[in-house]
């Protein structure tokens, strides 16, 4: 399984200036990639693209060898699941939030499939005690905890994690990257997430896509990150230092 980008472009209308510029990488199982920029480098426009929201202007998305343009929306469900930074549920219970995740499966109604695939979701993310629980009334945390779950019912074979970490507290942040390394690693599945910390992106990255101004200008692993290439992508002067074997980015 892969994830491949290859020369993507993209405009919102035919005389805006181009939001991405031939962008080209590829994710395979199992890894977790990682896309850091500023803000407007072009990373959530990237994400709707890949989720099939809007129509690249350029290039091709294809995942497993099949071209993403040209299949369902529900088929493209089946292999890409996606946690948003901001959660909408409505008021339902935890356990319905996650049998959503199931909707690609079913037509009008759940069957019994999709109700004990969404208890072994539960479980599986510790979540089993809270599934009565109206998920509005959850800590930021165990919502996206909910949101992960969800994502996770899909069955997907990749997902996408916009900002996963962007609202929650230095204990829930831990919470969602380990949550986020066990399932790439235990599972298999692709994940592709947007970050703005990039020591969370060093703690749990393996390819790492370094955009600016909507241009793919570095991808690779660990090995490509320098101060040098933080300052050409973030116009940030920082130290890179070793920590227990650990790489650290600290501010200068």
């Amino acid at each position: 399984m892969s994830l491949d980008i290859k020369d993507l472009s993209f405009r919102y209308s035919k005389r805006a200036p181009l939001v991405l510029d031939n962008v080209s990488f590829s994710l395979n199982k199992g890894e977790i990639g990682v896309v850091l920029g500023k803000n407007g480098s072009g990373k959530t426009t990237l994400f709707k693209n890949v989720l099939g929201l809007v129509k690249p202007t350029g290039g091709s998305i294809s995942f497993d060898g099949k071209d993403l343009s040209k299949v369902s929306r529900r088929e493209r469900a089946g292999y890409i699941a996606y946690v948003p930074q901001n959660v909408e549920f409505g008021a339902l219970s935890v356990f319905d939030t996650v049998l959503m995740g199931r909707m690609p499966y079913f037509g009008l109604r759940s069957g019994k499939e999709d109700e004990e695939k969404t208890y072994s979701v539960l479980n599986e993310m510790g979540l089993t005690d809270l599934a009565s629980r109206n998920v509005e009334e959850l800590s930021g945390g165990e919502r996206q905890k909910a949101a992960i779950a969800r994502a996770f019912a899909q069955e997907p074979e990749l997902m996408v994690f916009d900002e996963p970490t962007g609202n929650l507290d230095i204990a829930n942040e831990q919470l969602i990257l380990n949550e986020a390394k066990r399932i790439a690693g235990e599972k298999g599945i692709g994940i592709l997430t947007s970050l703005h910390d990039l020591n969370q992106a060093l703690a749990i990255g393996d390819r790492f896509f370094f955009l600016k101004n909507g241009k793919l200008l570095h991808s690779g692993g660990k090995d490509i990150i320098s101060k040098e290439l933080i300052k050409e992508v973030f116009d940030a002067d920082v130290s890179i230092i070793d920590h227990e074997g650990k790489m650290i980015v600290v501010n200068c």
